[in-house]
C-alpha cells in the first residue's frame, strides 16, 4: 500500500521517517565435477591461444570443463581445465592467477560476478560493483570479457562495474596478478577476464527461479514513485523522454533568452505526478528472480557447431535509512549538516546472451553476443539540518532535539545498459598458432527526471515551505543526465613452437582500441518571478510544480547547467599496441617469461565550450619477466616483475556534477590529471598437496608515481564536493596466503563415503603509504597548490584495507549434488575519500567489518527431471555499513545505516 506525501502537514513525516533517537535526538555441478589438479609437470604450460584450447587428457575420467580465455600469445593464453584431464591451471600458467570456475562461483551462492570474485585473494569490491584487487582501486583493474575490452556506463569510471554480470551467463572467471605483456599495459592491481559459456556437449535446458529477502527492506517503510508503466521491467515506455522544445533551447543554450512565456510552458510540458510524488510504501515487495539457458551442438562432417543462449530477469529491493552529517570543524568538534535519510532503490537487470561457435579441424570460430541493463528505480527523502556550510552557527550536537529545519525529496531514475558483440577466431596449423579477435560495445547510461525538491521549516506558519527562490535553501529542480561509450576493438596474435628439446615458444601481436565517449547532464531550476502565497509554498511537490501554479503564480524554468561545472563533455581515447614475448624453458624445472610492450594512445576529454580540455599524448615501452622454478616434484617458486601504468578515467578529467547514488556524493573532475605509473615486483610459493589441493604464500611490492587520489572540497557556492588529484607518489606491499584442502570423511563409517570437507582460505596484508613532499601540484578546483597542502605524507591509498580474509568451510557430497557452506569474508578499515583539505580534516573511513553467509545446494530427481534446490543466508553478523571521521574523540557519521540479514531460496530445472 502506498500514500502520497502531504507536504502540508510534513510534521507527521517526520515521525515515521526519523527514529527515536533522531527525532529526539555453469549450470552448477557437483562437487566432485569440479576442475582438478594432477601431478606437476615442468613443461605443463598453457596452450598458445586466446581462447578456449583442448589439453592433453592424464586421466579417463571425465570431469566438468572450465574455460579461462586470455588475450594473445602463449603466454596467459586460453586454459580449458577438463576435469583431471589437464593440470590445474593457476599451476600451469606461467603468471600469477586465481581462477574461478562454475563450480567454484555456484558454491559461494553469489548472484552476480562482483560478489564471485570477493572470495578470491586479494580481492575486494568496494561500492556499486568495483572490483579492488590488493588493495588498488578499480583505476588499477582490468575488466575483459574473452580477452577484449569492455566500456562503462558508469559516468566517474571507465572501469565496467562486475556485479552487472550475472553469474548465470559466466562460465569462469581468471584474474592474473602479474603483469605479461599480452594485456593491455593499464595493469596495475591485475586483470579480471571473464569468459561466457561456449558450445555445449551435449544439448540442455536449464530454468531457475528464486525468492528473497532482507529484514530492513522487505516488508519494511520505504519511499518510491509511480514512474511509467514498464518500470517493473526495467525500462521507460517514453515516459521520461526529454521534452523535444526544452531540449533543443537547453541544448542549443538558448533558454536564458526564450521569453519568460515560453519557458512557463516549457515547464508545463515536463511530466509531473508520475516523476515527482514520493509515496510511502508500507510493505516493501520480495525480491525475485529468474534465468534461463539453452545449448545444442551438432556434428559436421569435420567439425562441430553448436549454440548457446541465456535469458535472466530480477528484481531486488533495497532500503537504506541514513544517517549522513559533514563538518568543516578540523577536530569534528561541531556539525554542520546532520540528516536522516531514506532510500529505496528498485533495481531491475535484464541480461541475454547468444553465442555460437563453430570447431572444424585445429580451427575455431567463435561469435559471442551479451545484453545486459541494469535500471535503479530510486525514492530518496532526507530530514535534518543543513546549515551553510561554512557558516558561524553550525549544529552544536550532533543528536539534535526539535523539528528538523530541512527536508529534501529525490526521485531518480537511472538506466545502465552494456551491449557487446565479439567475433573469435583461433587458427592452429602445426606449430604457428594465428589468433584473431574483434569486437565492438557500447554502454549507455541515462537518468531522466532526476527531480530534487527541498523545503524549510517556517516558524510563521510552523510548516515546511518552498517558495522556489533558490534562496534559503529552497530549491525545486529537474535533471537530464545522458552518456553513451562506443568502444572498438581489433587484435591479432601469432605464436609458434620452436621444434627441439627445449620447449621455446616466440609469440607477438598488435592490438587496437577506440573509445568515445559523450556525456550531457543539464539542470534545470523552478523559479517563481513573484512571491508564492504561503499556502501555495505549503503544497506537495506535485502540486507546487502543476500547470495551474505555473500559469496561475508564474513559474518557469532557469538553466543552472553551467553552475555545475560543464554540462557536456566529449572524451576519446586511442590505443595502438604491440608485443612481443617468450617463453623459454631453460633447464628441466626452469621457464622463463619475458617480454615487452609498447603502447602510444591518445586522451583527450574536451567541455562544452571548450573552456577546459585536456589532451594527452604519451608511448611507452612496458617491460614483464616471470621466471618459475619446480624445485621439488610438488612445489613451484615464481618471481615476476614488470613495469605498467594507469590512466586517468574520463570522468576524472571533466569539470562536470556527477551524483553517485550509491555513496550518495557529489564528484567534480580535474582536467589537469597525468598518467600514472607503476613499478610491479612479487614472489611466490606453491605447494601442491593433492588434486585440485594446495598451499600458496606471495609477497608483492608496487611504487606508483603520479597516483590518483580522491580530495574532498568545497566547491563554489560552498558545496562538499570530491574531486581528483594527482599525488607526488606512492608505494604499497604486502603478502597472501591461500590454502585449498579436501578432506575426506569415509573414515566416518556409514553414510560419509561419498563426503568431503571442504577446506578454504585466503589472507591479505596490504600496507601503503602516499609520499608527500613540496612539490606543485595541480588541484581539484583548477588552483596551483603543493602537495603538502592536499594530502599528507604517509597517508594510506583510497580503498585499501590493511588486512582481507575469506573463509569457507563446506560439506559435500562427491557423489551428488549436496553442498553446505559456511562462508566469512572481513576486510579491515579502509579510506574512501580524503578529508576536507583546507582545515587539513581526518580521512573518511569505511569500516566494512566481518560478514558471515551460509549457502545450501542440494540436487534431486522429480518424475525423472534433476532439480537443483539453493539456500542462502546473508550477512548473519547484522554487520552495518559505517563510513565515518574521527579526531580523538569526536566522530561523525558521513554514511551508516544498517545493511540487515538476507535470506533466500531457489530452485532449478535442468532437462
Amino acid at each position: 500500500m502506498t500514500k502520497p506525501i502531504a507536504f502540508g502537514s510534513l510534521l507527521l513525516l517526520t515521525t515515521a521517517l526519523v527514529p527515536p533517537a533522531f527525532a529526539q535526538t555453469d549450470p552448477a555441478a557437483p562437487a566432485g565435477s569440479a576442475a582438478t589438479a594432477t601431478p606437476a609437470a615442468t613443461d605443463a604450460s598453457p596452450p598458445a591461444s586466446p581462447s578456449a584450447a583442448q589439453a592433453q587428457p592424464t586421466d579417463a575420467a571425465p570431469q566438468e570443463q572450465v574455460e579461462v580465455s586470455t588475450p594473445g600469445g602463449d603466454v596467459g593464453g586460453d586454459i580449458v581445465v577438463v576435469g583431471r584431464y589437464i593440470p590445474e591451471p593457476v599451476r600451469a600458467t606461467p603468471e600469477i592467477v586465481s581462477v574461478l570456475s562454475s563450480a567454484d562461483i555456484a558454491r559461494t551462492g553469489e548472484g552476480d560476478i562482483a560478489g564471485a570474485l570477493q572470495r578470491v585473494t586479494g580481492l575486494s569490491v568496494v561500492g556499486n560493483g568495483f572490483v579492488f584487487v590488493r588493495g588498488l582501486g578499480d583505476r588499477y583493474s582490468l575488466a575483459l570479457l574473452n580477452g577484449s575490452p569492455l566500456p562503462s556506463p558508469e559516468p566517474l569510471r571507465r572501469v565496467v562495474p562486475l556485479d552487472i554480470f550475472p553469474t548465470s551467463v559466466i562460465a569462469s572467471s581468471l584474474v592474473q596478478k602479474s603483469y605479461s605483456a599480452n594485456y593491455p599495459g593499464e595493469f596495475g592491481g591485475g586483470v579480471i577476464n571473464l569468459t561466457t559459456k561456449a558450445i555445449p556437449k551435449e544439448t540442455f535446458l536449464d530454468i531457475g527461479t528464486s525468492i528473497s529477502g532482507n529484514s530492513e527492506t522487505t516488508a519494511r517503510l520505504g519511499y518510491t514513485y509511480d514512474g511509467s508503466d514498464l518500470d517493473f521491467l526495467g525500462f521507460d515506455n517514453g515516459l521520461r523522454d526529454f521534452p523535444k522544445g526544452l531540449r533543443d533551447a537547453v541544448v542549443g543554450g538558448k533558454l536564458a533568452s526564450t521569453p519568460f512565456a515560453d519557458r512557463q510552458a516549457f515547464a508545463a510540458s515536463l511530466v509531473n505526478a508520475e516523476t515527482t510524488l514520493l509515496q510511502r510504501n508500507f510493505d516493501i515487495p520480495a525480491n525475485f528472480s529468474a534465468d534461463v539457458s539453452f545449448g545444442t551442438a551438432s556434428d559436421l562432417s569435420d567439425g562441430r557447431i553448436g549454440i548457446i543462449a541465456a535469458a535472466g530477469y530480477s528484481s531486488t529491493w533495497r532500503t537504506r535509512d541514513i544517517r549522513q552529517q559533514f563538518s568543516t570543524d578540523p577536530d569534528l568538534a561541531t556539525v554542520n549538516i546532520d540528516r536522516q535519510t531514506v532510500i529505496t532503490d528498485n533495481r531491475v537487470v535484464v541480461n541475454g546472451l547468444v553465442g555460437v561457435a563453430a570447431e572444424f579441424g585445429e580451427h575455431k570460430v567463435r561469435w559471442t553476443n551479451l545484453y545486459i541493463r541494469d535500471t535503479v528505480k530510486q525514492g530518496r527523502l532526507s530530514v535534518g539540518y543543513t546549515d551553510s556550510i561554512g557558516g558561524a552557527d553550525p549544529v552544536p550536537n550532533p543528536d539534535f532535539y526539535g523539528t528538523p529545519p530541512v527536508i529534501e525529496q529525490n526521485t531518480n531514475w537511472f538506466e545502465r545498459q552494456l551491449i557487446n558483440t565479439q567475433l573469435v577466431g583461433e587458427f592452429k596449423f602445426d606449430d604457428l598458432s594465428i589468433d584473431l579477435r574483434g569486437a565492438y560495445a557500447n554502454t549507455q547510461r541515462e537518468s531522466p527526471y532526476e527531480r530534487t525538491f527541498v523545503y524549510t521549516y517556517n516558524s510563521g506558519v510552523k510548516d515546511y515551505i518552498n517558495s522556489l527562490t533558490s534562496s534559503g535553501g529552497q530549491e525545486a529542480s529537474v535533471a537530464f543526465s545522458d552518456l553513451n561509450e562506443d568502444l572498438y576493438s581489433g587484435a591479432a596474435d601469432l605464436s609458434y613452437s620452436i621444434p627441439g628439446d627445449r620447449k621455446i615458444t616466440v609469440s607477438g601481436g598488435y592490438a587496437y582500441t577506440k573509445t568515445q565517449r559523450q556525456s550531457s547532464r543539464y539542470l534545470l531550476s523552478y523559479i517563481a518571478s513573484n512571491t508564492l502565497p504561503l499556502g501555495v509554498a505549503q503544497e506537495r511537490p506535485d502540486y507546487l510544480v502543476s500547470d495551474y501554479n505555473i500559469y496561475t503564480y508564474g513559474i518557469g524554468l532557469r538553466d543552472d547547467s553551467g553552475a555545475q561545472g560543464a554540462a557536456v563533455y566529449n572524451a576519446d581515447l586511442e590505443i595502438h599496441a604491440g608485443y612481443g614475448q617468450a617463453e623459454i624453458e631453460i633447464a628441466d624445472g626452469l621457464r622463463f617469461t619475458g617480454g615487452v610492450r609498447y603502447e602510444d594512445a591518445t586522451q583527450s576529454v574536451v567541455t562544452g565550450g571548450a573552456t577546459e580540455e585536456t589532451n594527452l599524448s604519451n608511448n611507452y615501452w612496458l617491460p614483464s619477466a616471470t621466471l618459475t622454478w619446480n624445485f621439488a616434484p610438488d612445489w613451484q617458486f615464481r618471481v615476476a616483475g614488470s613495469k605498467t601504468i594507469a590512466r586517468p578515467q574520463f570522468r576524472e578529467l571533466a569539470r562536470q556534477i556527477y551524483q553517485d547514488f550509491e555513496a550518495d556524493r557529489e564528484f567534480r573532475g580535474n582536467p589537469a590529471l597525468t598518467d600514472s605509473e607503476l613499478l610491479n615486483a612479487e614472489a611466490r610459493f606453491e605447494w601442491y598437496i593433492g588434486r585440485d589441493q594446495r598451499i600458496s604464500l606471495a609477497g608483492f611490492y608496487k611504487k606508483i608515481d603520479n597516483p590518483i587520489e580522491q580530495v574532498s572540497f568545497l566547491a563554489s557556492g560552498a558545496q562538499l564536493s570530491t574531486g581528483f588529484a594527482n599525488a607526488p607518489e606512492a608505494t604499497l606491499y604486502g603478502a597472501e596466503l591461500e590454502l585449498q584442502k579436501y578432506v575426506p570423511l569415509d573414515g566416518l563409517g556409514a553414510g560419509f563415503e561419498s563426503k568431503r570437507l571442504v577446506l578454504i582460505g585466503n589472507y591479505t596484508y596490504t600496507q601503503s603509504e602516499l609520499k608527500i613532499d613540496n612539490s606543485q601540484v595541480i588541484g581539484p578546483n583548477g588552483e596551483a597548490v603543493t602537495a603538502n597542502v592536499l594530502f599528507r605524507d604517509g597517508q594510506p591509498l583510497t580503498g585499501q584495507s590493511d588486512h582481507i580474509a575469506n573463509v569457507q568451510i563446506g560439506l559435500e557430497d562427491t557423489d551428488h549434488l549436496l553442498q553446505f557452506t559456511v562462508l566469512g569474508n572481513y576486510s579491515s578499515e579502509r579510506v574512501t575519500s580524503r578529508g576536507l583539505n583546507s582545515v587539513q580534516q581526518p580521512d573518511i573511513i569505511e569500516k566494512p567489518g566481518f560478514r558471515l553467509d551460509l549457502v545450501m545446494r542440494a540436487g534431486a530427481d522429480f518424475l525423472g527431471i534433476p532439480v537443483e534446490f539453493k539456500a542462502e543466508a546473508r550477512n548473519l553478523t547484522r554487520t552495518k555499513y559505517q563510513e565515518f571521521q574521527q579526531s580523538g574523540r569526536n566522530r561523525i557519521d558521513i554514511n551508516r545505516y544498517e545493511l540487515g540479514r538476507s535470506f533466500s531460496l531457489g530452485a532449478s530445472v535442468k532437462f
